[in-house]
């Protein structure tokens, strides 16, 4: 079946980095729009980055300058990369596929920022 699985997260402190992976297996990777949303506790889950077939990206105004998204269709992944992390981007992350109507979650990941 359809696979989408994160990697990546964890404790780091304000200002460091991560880099989200999400692998995906089992969909023609290339023609799916990709998206990074993440859910902090008490909190609805909000779209942080995406990335189109064609490489087109846009990303919330509170990342901007920070989190840079993108993909490698070859590796059917897609990257988070999070620089300068606040105590804010505290969540868990997760990756969707989008193809017209048809989408696919996966199952997130934990990145906590300590102030």
């Amino acid at each position: 079946q359809v696979q989408l699985v994160e990697s990546g997260g964890g404790l780091v402190q304000a200002g460091g980095s991560l880099r989200l992976s999400c692998e995906t297996s089992r969909i023609t990777f290339s023609i799916y729009t990709m998206d990074w949303y993440r859910q902090a506790p008490g909190k609805q889950r909000e779209l942080v980055a995406t990335i189109g077939p064609d490489g087109t990206t846009t990303s919330a105004d509170s990342v901007k300058g920070r989190f840079t998204i993108s993909r490698d269709n070859a590796k059917k992944t897609v990257y988070l990369q999070m620089n300068s992390l606040k105590p804010e981007d505290t969540a868990v992350y997760y990756c969707k596929a989008t193809f017209v109507s048809v989408a696919y979650w996966g199952q997130g990941t934990q990145v906590t920022v300590s102030s």
